[in-house]
């Protein structure tokens, strides 16, 4: 039986940028190259126009903190994280977390409010680690956290342009980013917790083929 592709194919009007979750290899192909395309394909959709620069945040909103339990429970999530972002080899770190932040894939979705104590609760357990803590690390944390609650996390991981870059996060039911940054609008969705391709509730209409 062959294994179903990991490979995701992002097609701007200049160039095709190819994801393989299972090394976590990117490249970035001319939009005129001949090559198959092997895997789920998704469009870019603009977003407006760009200048080819754009303001990030440098940190996130302050927000009320997650109930005590919620804290207490992302804990183990956290650590069982850490756990998967240290052990070797190194380069199966990326194709771990994704795998880890997709485990409860087929669990009753959760809520936007539960979705919204996890990730308050994980950024709150993860503040003290003194080891490398971003967006693929927090997100994957959150969606192990709700696992351990019996719900399914809408998991993120997808691309953006003007320059070009990558981020994670969780969504909610209704497929728009929990206690994100605004600019995550911006990125196009690659890979759900289904496999390789974009939210099928995008509300820009990006297309998978």
């Amino acid at each position: 039986m062959l294994r179903r592709s990991e490979l995701a194919h992002l097609v701007t009007p200049h160039a095709t940028i190819t994801i393989d979750y299972r090394t976590g290899h990117t490249e970035l192909r001319p939009a005129t190259s001949d090559s198959p395309l092997d895997g789920a394909t998704v469009h870019w959709v603009p977003t407006g126009p760009s200048w080819g620069t754009g303001e990030i945040p440098a940190a996130l909103p302050t927000h009320p903190p997650a109930p005590l339990s919620w804290r207490l429970a992302a804990i183990p999530a956290v650590l069982a994280t850490t756990a998967a972002l240290l052990c070797h080899p190194r380069r199966r770190t990326f194709h771990r977390l994704v795998r880890l932040a997709t485990v409860g894939r087929g669990l009753p979705p959760a809520t936007t409010p539960q979705v919204r104590c996890a990730v308050r609760a994980v950024r709150w357990a993860a503040w003290p680690l003194p080891v490398r803590w971003a967006c693929l690390e927090q997100s994957t944390a959150a969606a192990l956290l709700l696992a351990f609650a019996g719900r399914r996390a809408e998991w993120r991981h997808g691309i953006a342009l003007d320059p070009i870059r990558m981020h994670c996060w969780i969504a909610g039911p209704d497929g728009h980013p929990v206690d994100e940054p605004e600019d995550t609008g911006l990125y196009t969705v690659t890979r759900t917790p289904d496999g390789p391709g974009p939210d099928p509730r995008d509300p820009r209409g990006a297309r998978h083929e």
